[in-house]
């Protein structure tokens, strides 16, 4: 099972990036292949922009990576209720790769985290509404609130009931991955 991992931060700190990657270690004997979007940064998204030097080279590359993969594990970053605008321009950059839906109709598990107590979720509920239509099967979700109090390097989620359910999700992506313990 190959699987791609990412944040939707391109923030050197993120947090998102440290939870997608604790998250991957829970996949042991699995291939994981974590993306940093700072790698494929390109110029702000318009229709000028496009027309100009068609779709971007890097969103051809992204989606390449996409489509290499088995299953995909994003942990979006939540700015002002919304995509961070890293990925916001990731995302419709990859929207104009021809013959392609954005995910490729791969199993995704979908996270979030945040240093408040909504923990992105908003963010999630925001691409949850949009999944079905930008080829992301969404098997599970979870969003991680109160990041600095809830979780700890070395440890992970420090909250034993907020790691049950958490375990629970973990249970259910792998069991829909057909992977075992």
């Amino acid at each position: 099972m190959k699987i791609l991992a990412f944040a939707g931060s391109i923030s050197s700190d993120s947090i998102n990036h440290q939870f997608v990657t604790y998250v991957t270690t829970l996949f042991p004997n699995q291939e994981i292949e974590i993306l940093d979007l700072n790698d494929y940064q390109m110029e702000m998204f318009s229709s000028d922009k496009e027309k100009e030097i068609g779709v971007h080279p890097v969103a051809k590359k992204f989606a390449e990576k996409i489509d290499e993969s088995n299953a995909i594990f994003i942990s979006l970053a939540e700015y002002n209720s919304s995509y961070a605008g890293g990925f916001k321009n990731t995302f419709d950059w990859l929207s104009r790769v021809k013959d392609r839906k954005h995910f490729g109709e791969k199993p995704m598990f979908l996270l979030s985290t945040a240093p408040g107590p909504g923990g992105g979720k908003n963010v999630s509920a925001e691409f949850m509404r949009r999944a079905p239509f930008s080829g992301a099967n969404i098997i599970a979700d979870f969003s991680l609130p109160k990041w600095k109090e809830n979780f700890e390097a070395g440890k992970g989620i420090t909250n034993e009931e907020l790691n049950h359910d958490f375990m629970k999700k973990i249970e259910i992506v792998k069991e829909s991955l057909g992977i075992s313990n």
